[in-house]
């Protein structure tokens, strides 16, 4: 079974950046798998963020669009998700996961954005 490790995550002002990262306990899954960010806030449904594919092609959902980039380090065997712009909307637990989601859920890694 695959473990799903992210971090990264914090307390920001509006408007400011992160960048979180996913450690996977099999490196294969990037190579093996399209891979993804969700988040999930309170009351809400887990929702698919932005995903990159195995050979390097990303797509975002809208509302991401434009502010947050996925990244993938082979050599290192992480996944990154780089937030900037951050909105209070932007608050949620993150997790990392191939898309569609195959593998237990990690943690996550909690992101709270507010002034």
């Amino acid at each position: 079974q695959v473990q799903l490790v992210e971090s990264g995550g914090g307390s920001v002002l509006p408007g400011g950046s992160l960048t979180l990262s996913c450690a996977a306990s099999n490196s294969a899954i990037f190579s093996l798998y399209a891979t993804g960010w969700y988040r999930q806030a309170p009351g809400k449904q887990r929702e698919v963020l932005a995903g990159i594919t195995t050979n390097g092609a990303t797509q975002y959902a809208d509302d991401v669009q434009g502010r947050f980039t996925i990244s993938r380090d082979d050599a290192k065997n992480t996944l990154y998700l780089q937030l900037n712009t951050l909105k209070p909307e932007d608050s949620a637990v993150y997790y990392c996961n191939t898309v569609p989601d195959t593998f237990s859920w990690g943690q996550g890694t909690q992101v709270s954005v507010s002034s």
